[in-house]
């Protein structure tokens, strides 16, 4: 490999890094990875009236519609927070998603201490070991990543699922941009840790 093909792929694998350490990061500390509304459907006019919506994270549970409306609450590892939901479905789905949380933590530490490896690489070159356990750190903080959406997304099925379908009332979730920002990190994270690989043969 060239002294020019080397440099570019070292600054290409660092840039990568740093877009994943970044998006992760952001993912983790905000909460738009869920939003949901539910309420009911009004028959006469097949209209919807909405009785409670909120976005939540892994971290806060916020409230845009219903009886809440405008009070974000912490969400509660131990002990359950005094809110009123309006189905106990939903209250499971925040419920359930909280098993998620320790993975993208555990990612985002991983993928600091890759970024942080790989930097000490560019200031040593010649210590091609350094590439090696970058490289490493970024794949096993995509790999926890990955596990922690698919743990999210589970369990947000399942709880859906289980919902009673009943035709006077509706409930509809999508993931949000936080979510979106943890799936592009894992995807930069996995291009980066190649990239660091690559520089080791």
């Amino acid at each position: 490999m060239s002294s020019f093909s080397t440099r570019a792929l070292t600054l290409l694998s660092s840039v990568f890094g740093a877009c994943g350490l970044l998006l992760v990061g952001v993912a983790v500390s905000t909460d738009y990875w869920l939003l949901m509304e539910e309420g009911i459907v009004l028959q006469q006019n097949q209209t919807t009236e909405v009785k409670m919506a909120l976005h939540s994270g892994l971290w806060r549970v916020c409230f845009v519609a219903g009886p809440e409306k405008g009070r974000c609450v912490a969400s509660e590892y131990f002990t359950e927070p005094e809110i009123e939901i309006t189905t106990e479905n939903t209250a499971n789905i925040l419920k359930m998603v909280r098993t998620a949380t320790p993975f993208p933590m555990v990612s985002l530490l991983f993928v600091f201490t890759a970024f942080v490896i790989s930097n000490i690489g560019h200031i040593r070159p010649q210590r091609t070991i350094l590439a090696f356990i970058s490289g490493i750190f970024f794949i096993l903080s995509g790999l926890s990543l990955v596990v922690g959406l698919v743990l999210y997304i589970s369990s947000i099925n399942d709880e859906v699922m289980n919902r009673p379908r009943e035709p006077e009332l509706f409930f509809h979730y999508r993931y949000g941009w936080s979510f979106a920002f943890a799936a592009s990190s894992f995807l930069l994270k996995e291009v980066s840790s190649c990239g660091w690989n690559s520089l080791i043969k």
